[in-house]
């Protein structure tokens, strides 16, 4: 299974567009930051399933801030990040996933792509696909029962 991670797409369809067509992923997550980004990206792409929650600058008090997936029995914790303080440090992330016994933690809002394993989480932020200068995706792989995240600039 192949899962397209993108976060900060800011109104850049194109970028998103661009990187789907390059990993031609199972799925999508979307991790906030600009939420109808996602729901446009998936009108372009509408076989492929979209997972996505709200960031911070997101108007969505309906949808919750995070969600977990369960996928080939690894658990994964999608969220923006600014509830958890990122931007500061991975301390409350690292607690979260450490009481939810988490495989993968997704995050973006610090626009910084990551790749950490902390115990035994991998922590994965794709950077952000909407930044026009030095855009960013993530990939995560699972197969076998092995989880493998990477991120990868979109030159």
């Amino acid at each position: 299974m192949k899962i397209l991670v993108l976060s900060d797409s800011h109104g850049n369809l194109t970028n998103m567009e661009q990187a789907v067509e390059r990993t031609n992923p199972n799925l999508i997550v979307h991790l906030g930051d600009c939420w109808r980004d996602g729901e446009r990206l998936h009108e372009h792409f509408p076989e492929i399933p979209l997972e996505q929650v709200p960031g911070n600058c997101d108007f969505r008090p309906g949808e919750p801030a995070e969600k977990l997936l369960i996928l080939r029995d690894k658990r994964i914790l999608i969220c923006h990040g600014h509830t958890y303080g990122v931007k500061q440090s991975l301390l409350n992330a690292g607690y979260a996933a450490g009481e939810q016994a988490l495989d993968l933690f997704l995050f973006g809002h610090t626009h910084r792509p990551l790749v950490d394993m902390r115990g035994r989480t991998l922590f994965l932020n794709p950077g952000s696909i909407g930044d026009y200068a030095h855009p960013f995706y993530g990939v995560v792989t699972i197969e076998n029962g092995r989880l493998d995240g990477r991120t990868a600039a979109l030159d």
